[in-house]
């Protein structure tokens, strides 16, 4: 494991009331699941699987 940071944050948040977990990648991009296994596959897939914001046609 490397401890250079690399300027990349991933943020997951927590919808109270609910199951569901909203991620935010460092390109921008968002994607809502209930399973965390999930959100962490869509996020450490950069970046297949999600388009950078303003990307999108």
């Amino acid at each position: 494991m490397s401890n250079s940071p690399t300027g990349e944050i991933y943020r997951i948040d927590w919808l109270p009331g609910t199951d569901v977990l909203h991620g935010t990648c460092h390109c921008g991009a968002e994607h809502s699941a209930q399973d965390p296994v999930e959100m962490w596959e869509w996020m450490l897939g950069h970046p297949e699987g999600h388009e950078p914001r303003g990307n999108a046609s």
